[in-house]
């Protein structure tokens, strides 16, 4: 079986941090501090439900949403071969879907699970293979900590006009 158990008395690192502010602090520091602080926004936005859609409807064998810790929420999980799978609906922001299931991979091996993941795109009907090296721990401790500093701040990052802000579910707040 791929997925090892080893006893470990550290726990997760940053337990109280989601994928979901890892990956957006790859899009926007200012969407991350703002679902931080609980205001969130997604349930308004078309391209999350599609997004919500395409995932519930796209491999509907595997079990849905996996939890763990309360904070870290997993498409699917693969306990036979120790595969974290990730559902997108594209590869515009690519790096921080990447960087998301890094801090999976990175979470569970704090809590002694070994694995690797796949980020698949049915639309596109492509799959990326993902694995976390020791590198790439490094580059994520420093995130990670870079976080913290954005989300214990009093205010939101200033405002940085992106490409994607039009589709963003915090469009209205930010330039409302």
């Amino acid at each position: 079986m791929a997925c090892k158990m080893q006893k470990t008395d550290e726990n997760a690192a940053h337990p109280h941090l989601t994928g979901t502010q890892i990956n957006y602090y790859h899009v926007c520091h200012r969407k991350l501090w703002l679902f931080s602080r609980n205001i969130q926004m997604e349930h308004d936005s078309d391209v999350v439900f599609q997004g919500k859609m395409l995932g519930e409807q796209s491999y509907e064998r595997r079990k849905k949403e996996i939890s763990i810790g309360g904070n870290i929420v997993l498409d699917s999980f693969d306990r036979q071969h120790g595969i974290i799978h990730e559902v997108k609906k594209s590869r515009s922001i690519e790096k921080a879907h990447i960087q998301q299931v890094k801090y999976y991979i990175y979470y569970l091996q704090k809590l002694g699970i070994q694995t690797h993941a796949e980020i698949e795109y049915p639309l596109l009907k492509r799959k990326e293979k993902i694995v976390l090296y020791e590198k790439d721990t490094v580059e994520l401790e420093h995130i990670l900590q870079n976080i913290n500093k954005i989300i214990s701040k009093s205010e939101p990052p200033p405002l940085q006009k992106k490409s994607f802000c039009r589709k963003c579910s915090y469009f209205e707040l930010c330039y409302v």
